[in-house]
Order: structure tokens, then sequence, then C-alpha cells
């Protein structure tokens, strides 16, 4: 029998006609992400060492903005803030996103029906999300304290008028709008385990709770980590809540860094000092994920 002949290879006008095409279908994005995002972001680094206001003209001053950082206690209180609901709020999305995509898993009745009501709240405005949690907060109107009158709470918390209660306020809105999301992300990679790891722990005696620890969480490390960064990330990020719900406040207690860069270069007008914010802003978000590459790491290892 004789052998079939190998494939003639591509001539090398056609190699440079598919290359050019390549590079043209991709430059549409580069363009956006130079304009968009690079230039940008090299911009706001050369700012972050001028005293720029918008109209004066651009003088070098050092590290200066730097400094005045670790002395402002606006910066300090929204750091500490942004941490707080960072904390406050990756925990609980990542936990009730898990709950419920095993629920979902598990194949109750209505199952679909029950993915997309959860998932429905991360592709809605989250400027419309936002207004809608404002009336329900309300203090006097506020569905949620009139339930909690109607059970015998004479006081109910100010929520969003409160020091105390904003910044939960503004979390527990945020963990429910966001789980919908990361649930999906959960059930995809619950879906793509194996079903014969399971029959092997059924028939090695694993219960369903030994199973969750030994099978389900460790298959899982993956999803999990791709949820953490991106969820911590987000955190960081946190502005659109915050501008419409409480503009950083009462007093300070929901500024947070994006805020109050924000603030500092569009109602203060002081660029060079915002962007040097954002710059801080940058490198904390890139060690805290640096962090998490090693700990995953050291974790699979």
């Amino acid at each position: 029998m004789s052998k079939k002949p190998p494939a003639p290879m591509p001539s090398k006008a056609i190699t440079r006609r598919n290359r050019r095409n390549a590079y043209l279908f991709l430059l549409p994005n580069f363009l956006g992400f130079l304009v968009f995002t690079f230039i940008p972001v090299i911009f706001a680094f050369a700012l972050s060492f001028t005293n720029w206001q918008g109209s004066n003209k651009m003088d070098f001053i050092g590290i200066d903005n730097f400094i005045r950082m670790f002395g402002d206690s606006d910066f300090t209180i929204s750091f500490i803030n942004t941490v707080i609901y960072t904390v406050g709020t990756v925990p609980f999305i990542m936990l009730f996103a898990l709950l419920l995509s095993m629920l979902i898993n598990s194949g109750i009745k209505g199952a679909p029906i029950f993915r997309a009501l959860h998932f429905f709240p991360h592709i809605s405005s989250i400027v419309a999300i936002s207004v809608v949690w404002q009336f329900l907060y309300n203090n006097s109107q506020g569905p949620i304290n009139m339930f909690l009158r109607s059970i015998g709470i004479q006081n109910p918390p100010g929520w969003l008028s409160s020091a105390t209660w904003a910044l939960p306020a503004v979390m527990i809105m945020i963990i429910w709008k966001y789980i919908g999301y990361y649930m999906i992300n959960y059930l995809a990679g619950l879906q793509a385990i194996p079903k014969d790891l399971y029959e092997a722990a059924t028939i090695d005696g694993a219960n369903g709770i030994e199973q969750f620890f030994y099978v389900t969480l460790p298959q899982l490390k993956p999803t999990t980590f791709y949820v953490l960064i991106m969820a911590v990330i987000e955190s960081f990020k946190v502005f659109t809540p915050i501008h419409v719900m409480t503009q950083g406040g009462p007093g300070r207690a929901t500024s947070v860094l994006v805020y109050q860069i924000y603030r500092d270069a569009f109602v203060n007008f002081e660029m060079g000092y915002a962007s040097a914010m954002s710059m801080a802003l940058f490198v904390v978000i890139f060690v805290v994920t640096l962090i998490q590459f090693k700990l995953q790491n050291k974790y699979e290892n």
C-alpha cells in the first residue's frame, strides 16, 4: 500500500497574509488597550510626581505626594475602610456562592429558574441596584426597617445615615449582588469534577461531609483561586455603590480608596496627589495578588 503524500506546506505569501490578517483582527483591541488603559496609566504615573491641579503648570515635586499620603488622615481612613470592606465581603461571597452552586448541582427542582434568579442581580445596573437598596434602607419608610418594627424592634439601625451601619449596609448589598456571578463559576467547577472520584470515595466508605472536604474542595482549588483573586480586586475597586448610596459618609465612614481618589481628583482638583494614591492602590492590589499566587503555589505543592 502506497503511503499518502504529505500535505503541501503553505507558501510564504500565504503565511504572511494569514499573519497580517491575524494582526488586523487584534489591532482594534490593541488600540483600545493602548488608548484607554496603557497611556492613561503611564500618564497617571507621571502625574503622581507633580502638583498639577488641572489648569496650573505641571511642576515636578518628586515623591512629595507619596510622603503626604502617610500623614493624610483621609487616605488612612479610606485605606482602612477598603480593607474592612474587602474582609467583610469576599469570604461571604465565596461561601454563599459555593453553597448555592452545590445546591443547584444537587439537582433540585427548578434549578434553571433558581440559577437565573440569583444571576440576575449581576447583570443588572449597579446604579439601579444601589438606588433600590437606598430606598430599602430608608430609616422611616424603608421595607427593611418597617419589617424590623413589625417584629418588635422599636429602634432599628439607621443604616446609611449611621456611621456604624453605613459600611455594613453597602457590604450586604454587594454580597447579594455578586454571589450569583461567582455561583456560576463554582457551578462550572463542580460539574467538571469526575463522577468516578465520588464513586471511589463512596466505595471507600466516605460520607457526604468527607467527600466534600477530600474530593470537592481539592478539585475546586483552581475555581476558588480565580474567585478569590477576582473578588479581592473588585473589592479594592469599589466606587459606584459608595458614590450613589453614601457619598463616602456619614462623615468618612464609607470613604474607600477609589472614592477618595475621585474626590481628590475631580472635587478638590488635586490631580497629582490623586494619581499618587492611584499608584499606591495599584501597588496594594499587585502585592495582594502576588501573595495569593505564592500561597496558591505553596498550597498545591
